[in-house]
């Protein structure tokens, strides 16, 4: 069975950085773009960022210039590297992939189970 695990989140001060992990793992043919994306307290689900098979990346205004994510397709894995945070960053953020599982079926989506990032004021 298909797994995306995310790992790295904790607490942090304000100004501080994190990086969060996403590793997939169970039987994949293949993966297409892989995100992040957060909800915070309250708040609806939102992207973050996200970044094709080939590298390209897209990011939401409000962590542009201040995160990075990244992947390495050896390992399935996606990160997202955070700097200069902020409280308004506070929220549960989720790992998101579109990955084929069988030659025999399209590609679906998939997501992490949720990591905590709480940054204090």
């Amino acid at each position: 069975q298909v797994q995306l695990v995310e790992s790295g989140g904790g607490l942090v001060q304000a100004g501080g950085s994190l990086r969060l992990s996403c590793a997939a793992s169970g039987n994949i043919v293949s993966i297409n773009d892989m995100g992040w994306y957060r909800q915070p307290p309250g708040k609806e689900r939102e992207l973050v960022a996200t970044i094709t098979s080939a590298g390209n990346t897209n990011y939401a205004d409000s962590v542009k210039g201040r995160f990075a994510i990244s992947r390495d397709n050896a390992k399935r894995t996606v990160s997202l590297q955070m700097n200069s945070l902020k409280p308004e960053d506070t929220a549960v953020y989720y790992c998101n992939a579109e990955l084929r599982r069988s030659v025999w079926r399209s590609s679906s989506i998939y997501w992490g189970q949720g990591t905590q990032v709480t940054v204090s004021s």
